[in-house]
């Protein structure tokens, strides 16, 4: 089967009329790109027309001619393979002695052409000998062709991790780790579709935690630049310390696209708010419209403690009639922690056709808000009709929706952990917390129906697949070992516990202190509750961050430095071993309003981890956490539960509707109130004769008795 990938291209026709044709011919797999790769020359970036890549036939470079003019086809052919060849020659991965290990051939298509043919080696084919052409091609593949997919994705450069590690135990986790790195080595079809197909328009990508929506995404920009150099893009962002990664990805991917460095004139990586030291999207907004710009706690004091981001790029919408029109292009990632009002503005600042590529995981949002859809966010136009309106994919048009279903970071035991400890679905008492309001979305983001129905009302039980969940990603570790869940009885024994296995993890194991990531899931608390854990490895001889406090708020990872971490600021990171402290946190609240809050967090602590897990935790809390993720071990890692009605749903938004902070304290201290009246008349303090009737009355009609 042939997925085809639809990129930028000069000519459609033709390139319709090819994917056709190849995907009626049987036994063809592989991937089709059209208007891919762009390859760096001395030149500049060379656009191919369209490029076939086949673990059957290697790659087939095709040469496409829209009219009837058939030129120096010869020289265009000799050109493409010159320019393949050159490029693939500088992966050793592909080289056996002075032989590429992958074929490389070219054809021209030409199917305004009938009866046109070259020599054997430049074929000329249109739509009637295409077919046989492709099936002259033989390629007996002996293992290169994960390799050659990599080169031709200009992923090469990013697997090699941020430095050279020494391996003295083949069975080490850093062995373990460096192994892993080179295993993720192509992109998936979805993924694929997400980089290269660009419409004229809004899109949106979702995906799991360890989708790839980042790297997705920086290469995207790197294919945009190479293929529009005077176009002016952004990328913003929710966690100031993805800036970094994305300016490292971003030279990676266009250095191998045009053998040069990004033009940083044109291609602009900010944070969403910024601030006047520093560039973002809505500082920019108000200082290019000579509004009053709001930080943080002007915000706050102005909207309310919750509202302060949507707040204020609600007002300088609001403020301005007529937007300057900026930028060609604005990718933004995190899209599920910024408001609607953001994503509005990111729009009004694009030139027509208004290319903004938005990408998202709502269960990772660390706010009770839920991302609307796209006519419901971008709203109306005068008319009174969507100003978005997503519609169905069609054959030789980009797709505006994209769903990442494959999980190249977790494992599929540490992913369905993670799911089944945000959702509730094995949480006692209680059950869930919350639940996708499409049923659909378990299969679409690569759950399988093992058993029942997904549907309202009955019992399913839902498992990832080795196609959603590559087997290679848990087959290096007992299972045992991917995820473990410790309870303490003091903060001491577990600050204690935590340093010990560090220290054996970076002296003994093989790990780097980089590897090494610790979160706290309340960021209010962090830099207190961590300072114990810290001095313990200080004395040990290991440096360690706080992310953002010790460092630039831009940098997450440091050489040679075991970095501690808020929630907030791990977002769109991954490491090795993950360390979650303090985790009892997360198991219940006395609000019900913030357990999917708190749930969530623990969901995105758990998923930043590559390999290893270890959620610690102190006390009752702690042990009945442990016991909810035992109940998800002994069922093999399924999720199998009642599918709540439309009633259940209902109750479930009520619960996680979004309250600001002052609006939790203030439903806490009726809850405080209801609660000593309770147990008032339970002990005899008070009894239902001293109340006025009236209340007697109301007592009676709401709860029934």
């Amino acid at each position: 089967m042939i997925d085809t990938v639809w990129g930028s291209t000069q000519k459609p026709v033709s390139a319709r009329q090819l994917a056709e044709i190849l995907s009626l011919i049987p036994n063809l797999s592989g991937t089709l790109y059209i208007g891919y790769p762009i390859i760096g020359t001395p030149d500049g970036a060379f656009p191919f027309d369209a490029l076939l890549l086949s673990p059957e036939k290697g790659a087939v470079a095709f040469d496409l001619v829209e009219g009837r003019e058939l030129g120096v086809f010869q020289d265009r052919q000799d050109d493409l393979y010159a320019k393949l060849h050159s490029k693939l020659l500088q992966y050793p991965s592909l080289v056996r002695g002075r032989t590429l290990a992958a074929p490389i051939h070219t054809i021209t298509f030409a199917p305004a052409l009938p009866g046109a043919a070259g020599v054997a080696e430049r074929p000329v084919t249109d739509t009637t000998s295409l077919p046989a052409v492709v099936g002259e091609i033989e390629w007996q593949e002996d293992g290169a062709f994960p390799a050659l997919a990599s080169a031709i994705q200009a992923l090469t450069t990013i697997r090699k991790g941020r430095r050279k590690r020494t391996i003295s135990n083949g069975d080490s986790r850093g062995a373990k780790l460096h192994a892993l790195n080179e295993s993720i080595a192509t992109l998936d079809a979805n993924q694929n579709a997400a980089v290269v197909e660009t419409v004229a328009g809004v899109q949106r990508i979702r995906g799991l935690a360890g989708s790839g929506k980042t790297i997705v995404l920086a290469l995207k920009v790197a294919y945009l630049h190479a293929q529009n150099p005077d176009w002016l893009i952004a990328v913003t962002f929710n966690t100031r310390s993805l800036k970094g990664q994305f300016e490292r990805l971003i030279t990676s991917f266009v250095y191998e696209q045009t053998s040069e460095e990004p033009d940083w004139s044109r291609i602009k990586v900010m944070h969403s708010w910024g601030s006047p030291s520093s560039q973002g999207i809505y500082y920019n907004f108000t200082k290019d419209h000579e509004l009053t710009y709001r930080d943080f706690r002007s915000a706050q004091g102005a909207f309310g403690e919750g509202k302060e981001f949507s707040g204020a790029t609600e007002e300088a919408l609001n403020q301005v009639t007529k937007v300057k029109e900026t930028y060609d292009a604005i990718l933004v990632d995190e899209a599920q922690d910024l408001p609607s009002s953001f994503l509005r503005m990111c729009y009004s600042l694009l030139k027509p056709p208004h290319r903004l590529i938005y990408a998202y995981d709502e269960l990772q949002s660390l706010t009770n808000a839920s991302l609307p859809g796209p006519e419901e966010l971008f709203g109306n136009d005068a008319s009174g009709n969507p100003v978005v309106e997503f519609s169905a994919p069609m054959l030789g048009e980009p797709r505006q929706d994209i769903i990442l279903e494959k999980c190249y970071r977790n494992s599929r035991p540490v992913l369905a952990t993670a799911h089944a400890l945000g959702f509730g679905i094995y949480r006692e008492p209680g059950g869930l917390i919350q639940i996708f309001e499409q049923n659909q979305l378990w299969e679409d983001v690569g759950y399988r129906v093992r058993d029942g129905q997904l549907e309202d009302g009955h019992f399913v039980s839902l498992e990832r697949t080795p196609e959603t969940s590559p087997i290679f990603l848990e087959s290096h570790s007992p299972i045992d070992d991917l995820i473990q869940f410790h309870a303490f009885s003091t903060r001491d024994d577990q600050d204690r516990w935590l340093a010990q296995s560090i220290i054996y993890n970076i002296r003994q194991e093989e790990l780097l202190s980089e590897d090494i990531v610790v979160i706290n899931p309340d960021p209010v608390r962090t830099r207190k509750v961590v300072g114990n854990a810290r001095n313990m490895l200080l004395h040990a001889g290991i440096d360690s961050s706080l992310a953002g406090v010790s460092n630039s708020p831009d940098i997450f990872f440091e050489k040679d430095v075991v970095t501690f971490t808020g929630i907030f600021r791990a977002k769109g990171n991954e490491a090795g071993m993950v360390y979650i402290v303090n985790a009892d946190d997360c198991f219940d609240s006395p609000i019900p309003t913030t357990r999917a809050l708190i749930r969530n967090r623990l969901f995105t602590a758990i998923t930043r981890s590559k390999a290893w897990v270890r959620v610690l935790g102190v006390g009752p809390e702690m042990h009945a956490l442990r016991e909810e993720f035992d109940r998800v071990k002994q069922r093999q890692f399924r999720l199998d539960f009642n599918y709540p009605d439309e009633e259940t749903k209902k109750a479930l938004r009520i619960v996680n509707r979004d309250l600001t902070r002052t609006e939790r304290k203030r439903l806490d201290a009726k809850v405080s109130d209801l609660t000593s009246a309770i147990e008032a008349l339970e002990n005899g303090d008070v009894r239902m004769e001293d109340l006025p009737e009236a209340l007697r009355r109301r007592l009676k009609d709401l709860f029934g008795q």
